[in-house]
Formats: C-alpha cells, sequence, structure tokens
C-alpha cells in the first residue's frame, strides 16, 4: 500500500482552509494547487503554495500535481519578488508542523531571513491584506488572473 492508496487522514489545517472552514489570505486558486499567505509570516509576503490533495510528505504528491506546484511557485514567486524586491525569494519545504505537503515562499535579504526564529505570530492584519492584495495585483498583471481569487 502505498501512500496514495492510505485511508484518507483526519483534515489538516490547511485542508479546512482550502475548504473554507477557516480563513485564508489566497493569492492562487485552482483545481489542483492553492497560494496563500501564513499566518506566522517569518518576512512580510510569506507564502504557502499548496496541493488541494491533502498529502502528507511531498515525495508522496504525483508527479503531475508536483510540476503544476513548481509552475505556480514560479508564478508567486515572481509576484513575491516584483512586489517586495528581495534580493532573492527564499523556497522551503521542511513539512514537520502540518502532515500536508507544503511549500514556504519568503522574499529574503538573507539566508539567515529563512529561520523561523523570526514568526511574526501576531502580523498586522492590514498590513497582510495589503500584501495579499498587492501580489494578486502583480499576479493578473503577469497574465495568472484566472488563477487570482477576488
Amino acid at each position: 500500500m502505498t501512500a496514495e492508496d492510505s485511508p484518507s487522514p483526519e483534515p489538516s489545517i490547511f485542508t479546512r482552509i482550502i475548504q473554507g472552514e477557516l480563513p485564508g489570505r489566497f493569492v492562487w486558486r485552482d483545481d489542483d494547487v492553492v497560494a496563500f499567505l501564513t499566518i506566522a509570516p517569518i518576512q512580510p509576503g510569506h507564502t504557502m503554495v499548496v496541493p488541494v490533495r491533502q498529502v502528507d510528505h511531498w515525495v508522496d504528491v504525483d508527479a503531475a500535481t508536483w510540476g503544476h506546484m513548481a509552475e505556480v511557485q514560479q508564478a508567486v514567486g515572481s509576484a513575491l519578488q516584483e512586489v517586495f524586491s528581495p534580493a532573492r525569494v527564499g523556497s522551503m519545504i521542511l513539512g514537520m508542523e502540518v502532515p500536508h505537503c507544503h511549500v514556504h515562499l519568503v522574499p529574503i535579504e538573507h539566508e539567515s531571513d529563512l529561520s523561523f526564529a523570526n514568526a511574526d505570530n501576531n502580523p498586522d492584519p492590514t498590513e497582510m491584506d495589503r500584501n495579499t492584495e498587492a501580489i494578486r495585483k502583480a499576479l493578473r498583471s503577469a497574465g495568472y488572473g484566472d488563477s487570482v481569487p477576488g
């Protein structure tokens, strides 16, 4: 039995966000992949790219979905680059905190900016809303309007 054949796990917090049970600041949504700002950003603009289908470990995500996730990461990463003008947009796959595959995209100036010790557990909601809309605007301008919510 593979991870793909395993019984459905209890819905992760990400599944609950994707299904609308919990709020999320989505910048991308299609049938297979979503991207939304994290509630505890380690830098402004910190965005998660997540498959809609709940799969715990990234190595168990089917190849087509993983390829699409890579395309979404590039699109969102480019939008983050445009909006925040960082030296780089860092990308991390950790998967320890939520049993649902996700990729962190973080605008950074230095590698040390990728530390979760930098997490803001009480970010300003107005700033988060502004960041969400700025990322959406950049994605729309880049031609991704069909996948940008709201």
